[in-house]
Order: C-alpha cells, then structure tokens, then sequence
C-alpha cells in the first residue's frame, strides 16, 4: 500500500480550487455581465467635445426629464455597427440617445453614419477617453439608460441585439420612467 505524501496534496488542491472557482461563477446571475459602480447613481459629468455639424450634449442634457440612452461608439468597431439598427429603431420609437464618439477620427465617424444613419439626438466627442474612464467604460459599444433625474439605471457592455434591447434594455427604460 502507498503512503500519502505532501506532494499528492498539491494536485488535489490545484483541483480543489478550480472546482471552487466554477462553482462561484456559476452563482452569478448573468455570467456574461459586467458589475457597474455607476448603476444607482448620479451619471458622472458629460465632458465632450463638439461633433462637427452635429448638436452637443452636456449634464444639464442628462437631467431634463424623461429616458435616455448614452452610447459609446466608435467606426472602428464592429460591434458598433451591428448594433446600429437597433439603435436606428430606438430613435425611430422617438427614444433619446446621445452618442458618444470614443477614440476614433472624425471623418470616419461621419463616414460611419452617412452610411448608417445617425439615431443621436446629440454627440459629442471623446477623443482622449477621459470621459469613457470616469463612466467606467470596459469598451465600445457600451449604453447607459439614464432616468429623467440624471440617474444611471443600467450599464450595459456589448452591442445591442433584438434579444439584449427586449429583455435588457427595454425593462431598464420601463424602470427609468417610473
């Protein structure tokens, strides 16, 4: 019969934890979901810079009654325009979304939506990203619904499908109205 050694403990615990590890993320409500610091609280301060030939937006924006949505996009990212119909029906319904253009070259964001369309009541620019860090930015694209005092109902990471806008981001607009 072999004895037990210290050394067969090693693999056992390697073993052990990882089986914790799993466990824990299997207790998570949505796996694929990003914690937010922001969600409850006041938005942070709109620090944008103008968009040519488009309208602005500022903190009074965020605060005037009524939901919004704050998306991050950029034309360098795919995902941005996978998501853009959704958005272009969004503000078709007569939904509010500001658009906040991250890190990217102004001719190639007017050229995404000439070819798009362009569902922002108003954008502004974030060409250094400080704005994107003091919201808790993880990557573009990135939404916020903002209830009509200026509060952060949801933050949600990724493109906007028909499944993420039915059972995510239309509850998050009903709760905002409330």
């Amino acid at each position: 019969m072999a004895k037990f050694s210290p050394m067969m403990a090693i693999p056992l615990a390697v073993f052990a934890s990882f089986v914790a590890l799993a466990l824990v993320g299997m207790g998570r409500d949505d796996p694929d979901s990003l914690p937010s610091a922001r969600e409850g609280k006041e938005a942070p301060p709109v620090a944008v810079s103008p968009f040519p030939g488009k309208q602005s937006f500022d903190d009074a924006t965020l605060r005037d009654g009524g939901v919004k949505l704050v998306n991050y996009w950029a034309s360098w990212c795919g995902p941005c325009r996978a998501e853009h119909p959704n958005l272009e029906a969004l503000a078709a319904e007569g939904v509010a979304i500001y658009g906040v253009n991250y890190k990217d070259q102004t001719a190639n964001a007017q050229s995404f939506l000439q070819e798009l369309g362009d569902p922002y009541a108003a954008i502004g620019q974030d060409a250094s990203g400080r704005m994107a860090l003091d919201w808790g930015l993880y990557g573009v694209p990135e939404t916020y619904v903002i209830d009509g005092d200026g509060t952060v109902i949801l933050r949600f990471a990724g493109p906007i499908t028909s499944r993420v806008l039915a059972e995510t981001i239309r509850p998050a607009m009903e709760k905002a109205a409330q």
